[in-house]
């Protein structure tokens, strides 16, 4: 059944453009001045019309969705932001083309969200160093299960009652997440019964661990995890801020009770390329992730769903696919991201601004369009849960797809570490100029007022969009995305080129071997997690698919003659002709049996080698076939013939003792003995 996109003017305080949006959305187009409220009737029959229908309102879903409930069509309807996006604005008049692009991109069906389940009992540690710390623990003990933790040196008078243990010790270890958290303590010691005017302690020791499910750190050192406050369970608070101490006690009390949180990563081992024979090749996940949720495990790494905090940037910067982005997919994502370009640009409008942004993003958004100007006509947001979540493969589809710019909404002061999104986007930006689209087509904005926002954007340098936009389709696993992009960036390209030089660590490029020294051990093949080395087993080459290359850098690891060197490039041409023969050899067939077990060349070269050595040289010239011989056969003939390849070693010079020293001096009439 087609679909419907209901548009509301909001009591008029909007212009909709009917004529854009028939041209953009591929279905039933209505119109409405007070959807919510004069128009409830109208609202009821287009919801149970028995339809999908998009309605581009957010602030009144939950009306809408009770309606839905009612009728039964709660899975048939969905929600897009056409007034704060894009009618709330000085430009609302040109807005038609936006509108249809955020209503059709709103109907794309995004896939649920695998989730982990986190179990807290309230078993409750607080370490802290002075009595901000004790009251905090008599505060929440009826609520909590309470341990108390002090610093060693604390002046804490002695409570009144001992409601839950005190302890002193620091903390040197901490390990875990919310239900989970394992530390190690120092100078442990229990409180004394006997204090009296000061907290007294008995004898320490150190090592002592202990467990607990929720963990409140109010001292002032460093914080015990990196990213803590995007650990789940760790609270932390300037002990001398009563408002932070408020909002933490609120916090800390709710944390009790089984709590779902999504898995941000899938993550598939079998594709990661960090390690092989215990050599190391890729590490940009543990580069980047700012949780410590990714550690070493053997030949892979190990991502520990628990302690991922979702930043993304790990998946972003997998070469290989192995960990990808759930929340959503990133097919998923680009899909609904292909609906709100093309649409854009098919219902009439031109040099599409795409403006990544996240939660953040949101805030500033609805306050520009409240109590500014809004957003321009030709900016279309595109919102992701986190703006860190978006790889290479995001930004030249964007730009295949006919978008002339990118920028990337983020905060002044953000919340982790944005390095790899600055890497991601320095790559972008090398690839899509040396395309001819311009000098910075991706930006990053990181702003915190939305006064700066349209200043920002107005401020973009001018790029050049394609002329000739992609109309693929997003499927498949992310390194395939991310390869198929790529591709068809280079087709849409204003000034296409074959080869694009990029900086060390890219994902992409090809190798650089020295094809005289290579013997075709073929040791490089067995250590390509990605297999763009390959081999032939009718006969020795060593062949190449520059496409399939992440730059991971285990093949010039494991050659033994060191002649790989990593190029990193994107060479069009080579992606298109796929894979190709480096070096390819006659192969050695065995002089017995006639089976291939080697190459010509090495063993003539080690045959030529061994001819003037007395084993293979002389009455023993019939040992130099068992070089030309394969193993089997080898074996075989040595066995049978009870042919030793030591047999005729000559024997070895006595060797002189002590003994022998006494009775030579004896002999010539000396003293042995001085």
């Amino acid at each position: 059944m087609q679909r419907i996109f209901v548009a509301c003017s909001c009591e008029g305080t909007m212009s909709l453009n009917g004529e854009a949006l028939e041209k953009g959305c591929s279905g039933r187009v209505e119109l409405a001045q007070s959807l919510c409220r004069a128009e409830t009737e109208k609202a009821r029959a287009l919801i149970g019309a028995g339809a999908p229908v998009v309605i581009g309102c957010t602030q009144e879903s939950p009306l809408f969705l009770e309606m839905a409930e009612e009728m039964g069509a709660e899975q048939r309807i969905s929600f897009g932001n056409i007034r704060e996006q894009a009618g709330w604005s000085d430009e609302g008049a040109k807005a038609g083309p936006k509108m249809a692009a955020l209503l059709a991109a709103a109907a794309e069906p995004m896939p649920g969200t695998p989730l982990v389940t986190l179990e807290s009992r309230g078993v409750t540690l607080i370490y802290g160093e002075g009595q901000e710390a004790l009251e905090l623990a008599q505060t929440l003990s009826d609520r909590l299960d309470i341990t108390l933790v002090l610093k060693p040196g604390a002046q804490i008078i002695p409570p009144r009652r001992a409601e839950f243990p005190i302890v002193q010790g620091r903390i040197t270890k901490a390990e875990g997440v919310l239900g989970g958290f394992t530390l190690t303590i120092d100078r442990f010691a229990r409180a004394l019964p006997s204090s009296r005017n000061a907290l007294m302690f008995g004898p320490s020791k150190d090592g002592a661990t202990s467990q607990t499910d929720i963990l409140i750190d109010l001292t002032r050192d460093t914080p015990l995890f990196s990213a803590g406050e995007l650990r789940e369970g760790y609270l932390r608070a300037d002990p001398g801020s009563a408002s932070a101490l408020a909002a933490l006690t609120l916090k800390a009390a709710d944390l009790v009770g089984t709590f779902d949180r999504p898995r941000y990563v899938t993550y598939e081992a079998d594709l990661c390329a960090h390690s092989r024979s215990r050599i190391t090749g890729c590490t940009r996940c543990l580069d980047l992730c700012p949780t410590g949720a990714i550690t070493p495990d053997g030949n892979h790494v190990a991502i520990d769903p628990l302690i991922c905090a979702g930043c993304g940037q790990c998946a972003a910067a997998c070469p290989t696919g192995a960990a990808s982005y759930a929340l959503p997919p990133v097919d998923a994502a680009l899909r609904r991201l292909r609906t709100l370009v093309t649409t854009y640009l098919k219902a009439g409008g031109t040099q599409a601004t795409l403006l990544i942004h996240d939660e953040h993003g949101d805030e500033l958004i609805d306050a520009l369009a409240r109590f500014g100007l809004g957003l321009p006509a030709h900016v279309l947001p595109f919102r992701l849960n986190e703006v860190t979540q978006a790889g290479p493969e995001f930004f030249a589809s964007a730009f295949a797809w006919g978008a002339a710019r990118v920028a990337i909404l983020t905060r002044a002061k953000p919340k982790h570490d944005l390095t790899g999104m600055q890497a991601t986007a320095a790559l972008a930006n090398r690839i899509l100029s040396g395309l001819g689209f311009g000098e910075t087509p991706v930006a990053i904005l990181s702003l915190d007022d939305p006064d700066q926002l349209r200043p920002a954007l107005a401020a973009l340098s001018p790029v050049q969009a394609s002329a000739k936009p992609s109309t693929f389709l997003p499927a498949g696993n992310k390194r395939g995305l991310l390869e198929v992009s790529l591709r068809e960036l280079h087709r849409a390209a204003p000034q296409p080129v074959d080869v694009i030089a990029l900086d060390k660590g890219a994902p992409f490029g090809g190798l650089d071997i020295a094809i005289d020294g290579c013997t075709l051990c073929l040791s490089c093949v067995s250590a390509c997690p990605v297999n763009a080395l390959g081999d032939n087993p009718d006969k020795p080459l060593l062949s190449f698919d520059e496409s399939l290359c992440v730059q991971c850098g285990l093949c010039a690891a494991t050659c033994p003659e060191k002649v790989i060197t990593l190029k990193p490039q994107i060479d069009f041409a080579a992606w298109e002709a796929h894979r190709r023969v480096v070096k390819e050899e006659e192969p050695a067939l065995c002089v017995k049996c006639t089976k291939p077990f080697g190459t010509k060349a090495s063993l003539d070269k080690v045959k030529a080698k061994l001819a003037s050595h007395w084993m293979f040289s002389g009455e023993n010239a019939k040992r130099a076939d068992l070089l030309m011989m394969c193993d089997d056969c080898r074996v075989e003939v040595t066995v049978l013939e009870s042919f030793s390849p030591y047999g005729d070693v000559p024997e070895r010079p006595r060797v002189r003792t002590s003994e022998d020293y006494l009775r030579e001096r004896a002999e010539r009439g000396e003293d042995p003995l001085n």
